[in-house]
């Protein structure tokens, strides 16, 4: 069983807050747009980190980082990538990347919108975590939470805090 701490769209910045959510969790992902590598390096500090570059990210962050990682969790496998629409309306890309390698969970960011769903089509669960950092169009800041156990994903739970908190 693991506990999984997953954020996107930090843009450099990580309020107190967000460490004190993940405190319980085995490993954090970084669905993009980190925002720079002190920031990377302070999740990777905290808890192991799997992360995927976003639009945003320098060189530094790109070469530290895969563009899409698929891998596995327990027996649940994953696919995460920044840009990568919701169910329904996919990018091109992600629908390549559903097809290929056939997900159980589906991560993106990129949107600063929370969104959780079942993709009944491709049979997996999407989740964007929405923005953890200051930067966006964004009013609050939110990341998400998940335990998976063998192939069950549950107990997911949300971290909503307002922007302007230093928290």
């Amino acid at each position: 069983m693991k506990k999984i701490g997953i954020l996107a769209d930090t843009h450099g910045s990580l309020l107190p807050r967000v460490f004190s959510f993940f405190s319980d969790c085995d490993q954090i992902w970084h669905a993009g747009d980190i925002g720079n590598m002190e920031t990377y390096d302070a999740l990777a500090q905290f808890k192991p980190l799997v992360a995927v570059y976003g639009n945003i990210d320098d060189q530094k962050v790109r070469k530290q980082c895969k563009e899409i990682e698929v891998f596995s969790c327990e027996q649940v496998k994953v696919a995460m990538m920044h840009i990568g629409g919701y169910p329904g309306r996919y990018t091109r890309e992600a629908q390549q990347t559903i097809r290929m390698h056939h997900p159980d969970l589906f991560i993106t960011g990129h949107s600063h919108i929370l969104r959780v769903m079942h993709d009944q089509k491709n049979n997996l669960l999407f989740i964007n975590p929405g923005a953890a950092g200051k930067s966006g169009f964004h009013k609050v800041i939110t990341c998400t939470k998940i335990t998976i156990d063998g192939n069950r994903m549950y107990d997911m739970e949300v971290l909503e805090t307002e922007r302007k908190t230093n928290l």
